[in-house]
């Protein structure tokens, strides 16, 4: 397993539609689409930075773990993506060492990546997310 690069971080907001403008406008990134995952409850507006992207996530459900967030912690970073070669092996990793996983078996996220979480507590605090481009 290698680690290609960071593929995105994902920045929970209330609304798109009132972020989208800083983003895109201000900083000047490129705003590439947006894409319900419903599996996930959540909206995702995707914009370009280098290689890499910036998430928006607006929760589509009360009950979802964006949702959960914003209510605890309100706006801000909620996880940062690694993309990787082989999420099976990187999940292996992580369960052999120990690590706290919240996904055991990857599952689809936006642009049908595969995607599995890693708990903060592996992590020094951080979410981590694996994502591997679809086969």
């Amino acid at each position: 397993m290698s680690i290609e690069k960071i593929d995105h971080i994902g920045i929970a907001v209330e609304s798109i539609e009132e972020w989208l403008g800083y983003y895109r406008d201000i900083l000047g990134l490129k705003y590439t689409g947006s894409e319900e995952v419903p599996e996930q409850k959540v909206r995702v507006a995707f914009l370009k930075i280098g290689e890499s992207q910036i998430e928006l996530l607006e929760p589509t459900s009360e009950d979802s773990p964006i949702a959960k967030f914003l209510k605890k912690r309100g706006s801000g970073i909620h996880h940062i993506a690694i993309k990787v070669d082989d999420i099976n092996t990187a999940l292996a990793r992580h369960h052999d060492a120990g690590a706290r996983l919240i996904d055991k078996e990857a599952r689809v996220g936006a642009h049908n990546m595969r995607i599995a979480f890693i708990h903060p507590a592996a992590s020094g605090g951080v979410l981590l997310e694996l994502c591997q481009e679809p086969s």
